[in-house]
């Protein structure tokens, strides 16, 4: 997989959408930002901070959170349960798993309001595997945003849904993205332009 002379600047705050045909590399551009994918030549910044070389989770840690194509999620976890892990590391808990998660009233509110946020607080105890299709992305959104990234790159995240469903999440991507740095993926332009400042 190759990109060969891209250059793409998104200031903080702006709203992004990265467009072009099937295999032109809008995947891959995100793979290499999000370092799932290691970069040859070149230079990744986030924040002003160099970060091509450093391993996801690292980047995701300096405030850069990404949600794929295919949803990514633990199926058999409620939707809370989900909502909770996207949390536990922003809050500092990291991998103290001796805590008693009952307990963790600060990780549990983040999750509710998340939860809310995304409409899904009264499928709360409901297994992912058990969502909508559309239930199942709206929760991936949710995770995406639970850290509290500052930067957001969706993968097409409105791909197979119907019409309805997709002018529903255009307002719900635009809710719990605002004063965020949204980058997306998109084939819809409906979905285009009811996101985007600008286009790449």
């Amino acid at each position: 997989e190759i990109i060969r002379g891209a250059n793409l600047a998104v200031k903080p705050g702006e709203r992004v959408a990265v467009i072009g045909p099937n295999g032109a590399g809008k995947s891959t551009l995100f793979n290499l930002i999000s370092g799932r994918f290691g970069s040859t030549s070149g230079d990744i910044l986030l924040n002003g901070r160099k970060i091509d070389g450093l391993t996801p989770y690292e980047i995701n840690r300096l405030g850069l959170s990404r949600s794929f194509q295919v949803s990514n999620l633990f199926t058999r976890l409620s939707v809370f349960e989900n909502i909770r892990c996207g949390v536990l590391w922003s809050l500092g808990y990291k991998y103290t798993f001796w805590h008693f998660l009952a307990n963790m009233h600060d990780v549990n509110r983040r999750s509710e309001q998340v939860m809310a946020m995304i409409k899904l607080d009264r499928r709360r105890d409901v297994l992912a595997m058990n969502l909508t299709y559309a239930e199942q992305r709206a929760l991936e959104i949710g995770i995406t945003i639970a850290g509290g990234a500052d930067v957001v790159l969706l993968d097409e995240p409105t791909a197979g849904m119907s019409h309805s469903e997709t002018t529903r999440f255009i307002q719900l991507i635009r809710q719990v993205t605002e004063g965020r740095t949204l980058l997306t993926v998109e084939h819809d332009m409906g979905v285009v332009f009811g996101l985007a400042d600008k286009i790449a």
